[in-house]
């Protein structure tokens, strides 16, 4: 039987903390939210091992030392207005919900959605909006936004997120070249002109409809 609770604690003192993670209300949320709830019954024993875990449809749980730093970064204070797009089975929308006033949680999946759903009413997080749509396009309905988690590698970050950033608000993501080596990045808009910060080294899997484009050959 493995205790989950041990499990927890050791991911944040030996996967989340060392990795600057220094927000403290961010830290006692990975505490308090029970991954192993958020991935197949079959793979609960390694929820909490530091890789990506399989939660169905090519699609993972996000190693939780590349989710704590990017959420680390995206300086999420109780008043912001946060969107995850490829909310999956809804472990980040959980976190976020102890964070932030408001958070839209936006997945395409119907099997993740229905999980995601289950798993967050099962454990009282009532505060996250779960909406069903294209994770390219975002969730513009309810923006702008303060933050945008994008939950999951991109080849790059579309416009049309970018577009829903709130005046100073910050995007953050994983942007994979294609040649399996990803790089944390935080994206800001001033005056409608994009900016790129590289933050740290990280892969994940990509989230489908962020593939890179062919490119036109003559």
């Amino acid at each position: 039987m493995v205790d989950y609770a041990a499990a927890r604690l050791n991911m944040v003192e030996g996967q989340i903390k060392p990795n600057k993670v220094v927000d403290q209300a961010l830290i006692d949320a990975m505490m308090a939210v029970p991954r192993e709830r958020f991935v197949p019954a079959d793979r609960r024993g390694v929820a909490y091992v530091d890789e990506d875990v399989a939660i169905g449809g090519r699609r993972v749980l996000m190693e939780p030392r590349v989710l704590g730093r990017l959420l680390n970064d995206a300086r999420i204070t109780p008043d912001s207005r946060v969107l995850i797009v490829g909310a999956g089975t809804g472990y980040s929308a959980a976190i976020v919900a102890r964070l932030a006033a408001k958070v839209v949680a936006l997945e395409e999946d119907k099997a993740l959605l229905g999980t995601a759903r289950g798993a967050l009413s099962e454990l009282g997080v009532g505060s996250v909006a779960l909406a069903e749509g294209r994770l390219a396009e975002g969730w513009p309905a309810e923006g702008p936004y303060d933050v945008i988690l994008v939950d999951g590698a991109v080849a790059e970050v579309p416009a049309a997120l970018i577009a829903q950033l709130a005046p100073g608000g910050r995007l953050l993501t994983v942007v994979d070249d294609g040649n399996g080596v990803g790089r944390a990045m935080l994206v800001g808009a001033v005056d409608g002109v994009a900016s790129q910060r590289p933050l740290f080294d990280a892969t994940t899997a990509m989230l489908p409809g962020f593939e890179r484009k062919p490119a036109f050959q003559f």
